[in-house]
């Protein structure tokens, strides 16, 4: 029998290719997203589109509900919806810091407390959350963005151990720099919350190196490959990182460096 998948964020990036790829390799896909008019793409490949708004709990609950009436189970979520939240901390406003964590975090959590039920009963299970390589390195002018992927690596890390004996495996999936809307609203965003205050040397010289960096940016389809090397390994690892050089090393470098180096670090870059 076919696994039941479903893939939030499914409308465009990392998303959507994750979804295609699976429902090409025998997976039972639903895509999921607020935008239904991005996802008729995704029927010509057998994927199945849902409306779900991942802060809306009702409507997080309707999606959860329609694929266990229709499928019977879900066996593998992958949490993917998620946007950047570009700005200096001071100029964010409270409101927007708040939606920003709802999205990437709260509604990731609550998909997955109503998945869990199921997956136990089921004594299997694969949570894959799409984190990023921003979530154990923080960038200035990105800390509510990083507060949400810091967050969801820690929850993934005690959800794992929680659930570990009921079957389920919980996997993060840590991405670099990869090509999808997320970069062009998170810059856009940047400069209209920042690039106009007393940070707006900074904001003016992160949109540079943005811009710079957006030339060498991985196809989602990088991703999409180590969603499915996780859930369909026996004995999946707790990260997956992307190879892009850039990423690795960095993460190397926070793991060798002080603080106060990494800082140093950063900076060389945002010329």
């Amino acid at each position: 029998m076919k696994k039941v998948v479903l893939v939030t964020g499914a409308s465009a990036g990392i998303g959507k290719s994750t979804a295609i790829l699976l429902a090409q390799n025998g997976y039972n896909v639903y895509g999921a997203a607020r935008r239904m008019e991005k996802m008729q793409e995704l029927v010509s490949y057998g994927v199945k589109p849902l409306t779900l708004d991942v802060t809306k709990d009702e409507s997080i609950r309707e999606g959860i509900s329609r694929i266990l009436e229709e499928a019977g189970s879900i066996d593998i979520l992958v949490n993917n919806a998620g946007f950047g939240l570009e700005g200096a901390i001071e100029d964010v406003t409270i409101e927007d810091a708040r939606y920003q964590l709802e999205v990437n975090v709260f509604g990731a959590m609550r998909l997955a407390q109503l998945v869990l039920p199921n997956m136990r009963k089921n004594k299997y299970g694969k949570i894959v959350n799409i984190s990023s390589v921003g979530g154990k390195i923080a960038f200035p002018l990105g800390g509510w963005y990083h507060a949400s992927k810091f967050a969801l690596e820690a929850l993934s890390d005690s959800m794992r151990i929680e659930v570990r004996e009921f079957g389920i495996d919980v996997i993060v999936v840590e991405p670099g720099a990869t090509k999808s809307e997320w970069g062009t609203i998170a810059t856009g965003n940047l400069m209209k919350i920042s690039g106009h205050t007393a940070y707006k040397e900074l904001a003016a010289k992160t949109h540079y190196a943005f811009a710079k960096l957006s030339n060498g940016l991985a196809e989602p389809i990088v991703i999409a490959k180590l969603v499915k090397k996780g859930i369909e390994a026996a004995h999946p690892k707790t990260r997956y990182t992307a190879k892009e050089l850039n990423s690795r090393a960095l993460l190397i470098l926070r793991k060798l460096l002080s603080d106060k180096l990494m800082d140093k670090l950063i900076m060389s870059q945002i010329k």
